[in-house]
């Protein structure tokens, strides 16, 4: 079926790599455009209540497009990255209003909000230190195109770091592979994770540098073929040791400069006891633990058991912080937690939820850290906080994600008129 083509005028922007217009009454969600422009743009998907579409021609162009670097990115085509047709300036500014307009419609907050640049990637490109890449039958490498599980297949990605290109993955083929990610670690090290086909066997080909090479055996399990399979990563003055295809921030820049921002808001003090909630391989479980020192404690959940065993070992020399292996929502009560001076959470996407904010907000804390990777989710959870008596105090955002519509927040909640709330609802 042929699709529709549509002239619009482009609206403000919306979570998730999307211009908002307006067709005959009905909302068109749009990407490939930018807020101001005139453009032509060919209908994706119809619902009863909203259109998606692609920009595909440019009508009256904002003065903040630009050519986008990258072959592989527009209508169509690879799907990885939202605004590499916008200046890094642009992709900040639009990033600002999602939080901005996120935290106004769900959490009732006006608050303006500065998306600030980490470190690294000034250009917005060569940032990525870990790729997933898609693999086709025949083993050619790609990525999923947008909404769809067809795969552009690529012979480099502009995105990634040069230490990950510098394997050469793409311009190999990986016979037997369902999909392969490089991992190039801020210590030199460099692993390929490689997920094969059902009842399928991989064939390896010579890479173009030195790496591990793991096989990926479902539910974050993974086993080396070649090397150790173990990366080290480092922020601040500490090494974190990262199994395998383990959680670590993909922006070179950005696991120094969260945690530095945690730790600014958290205030931790000598003596204090503090949660880290979904603390992974035990980034600001460390800092919170130097910060308290020995007469203080650290507690850290993470649900991921190759996460706690990293954690654990990335923690050693700090006893005074202590990690164990569970879900927050069972977890807290199963390890009799009733009280923290100071908590920060770093949750998935799908945030905290409403059972977990009522679990914390009955920890009478003097300050909540909260990261987050999703605004929509994050002012969600503020306002239900907010409903528990918590106020957002201060707030950061971070472009820790460039050319694509993520970003990172991270935030202090404290307890409004400075008294922490009763534990009861």
């Amino acid at each position: 079926m042929k699709q529709a083509s549509l002239e619009l005028t482009v609206g403000p922007v919306a979570h998730g790599g999307w211009c908002v217009a307006r067709h005959e009454g009905r909302v068109v969600f749009v990407r490939h455009a930018l807020p101001g422009e005139r453009v032509i743009a060919a209908v994706t998907e119809e619902t009863t209540r909203f259109l998606r579409a692609d920009a595909v021609e440019i009508l009256e162009a904002s003065p903040d497009r630009v050519v986008p670097p990258c072959p592989y990115a527009g209508p169509g085509r690879c799907g990885g990255c939202d605004w590499q047709h916008a200046t890094p300036q642009a992709q900040r500014e639009l990033k600002s209003q999602v939080v901005a307009e996120q935290l106004q419609r769900l959490a009732g907050l006006d608050r303006k909000v500065v998306v600030e640049e980490v470190p690294g990637a000034p250009d917005g490109l060569g940032w990525r230190t870990r790729v997933q890449f898609a693999a086709l039958p025949g083993g050619e490498l790609g990525f999923r195109k947008h909404r769809s599980h067809d795969v552009q297949v690529v012979d480099a990605c502009l995105i990634a770091h040069p230490e990950v290109e510098a394997v050469g993955a793409e311009v190999h083929a990986w016979p037997g592979a369902a999909g392969i990610e490089v991992i190039a670690s801020s210590s030199g090290d460099r692993a390929v994770v490689v997920t094969p086909r059902p009842r399928r066997s991989v064939t390896v080909p010579d890479l173009d540098a030195p790496a591990s090479v793991l096989l990926d055996q479902g539910k974050g399990r993974t086993v080396p073929r070649r090397g150790s399979g173990v990366l080290h990563e480092q922020a601040g003055d500490r090494e974190f040791r990262v199994a395998g295809s383990g959680f670590w921030q993909v922006h070179p820049g950005a696991a120094e400069t969260l945690l530095d921002a945690v730790l600014a808001y958290a205030a931790p003090e000598p003596g204090e006891w503090a949660l880290d909630l979904y603390c992974g391989v035990g980034l600001f479980a460390a800092g919170l633990a130097e910060a308290v020192g020995p007469e203080g404690a650290v507690f850290g959940l993470e649900s991921e058991a190759s996460a706690v065993r990293d954690a654990r070992a990335n923690l050693r020399d700090l006893p005074q912080a202590r990690v164990e292996r569970g879900r927050v929502e069972e977890a807290l009560d199963r390890f009799q937690i009733e009280r923290a001076d100071l908590v920060v959470v770093d949750p998935p996407r799908a945030g905290l939820g409403r059972d977990v904010v009522d679990r914390i907000a009955g920890l009478e804390a003097l300050r909540i850290v909260y990261v987050s990777c999703d605004p929509a989710t994050f002012a969600r959870d503020v306002k239900w906080l907010g409903e528990r008596g918590y106020a957002l105090t201060d707030l950061r955002a971070f472009d820790a994600f460039p050319m694509t519509h993520h970003v990172e927040v991270v935030a202090l909640l404290s307890p409004a008129g400075g008294t922490p709330p009763a534990t009861s609802p």
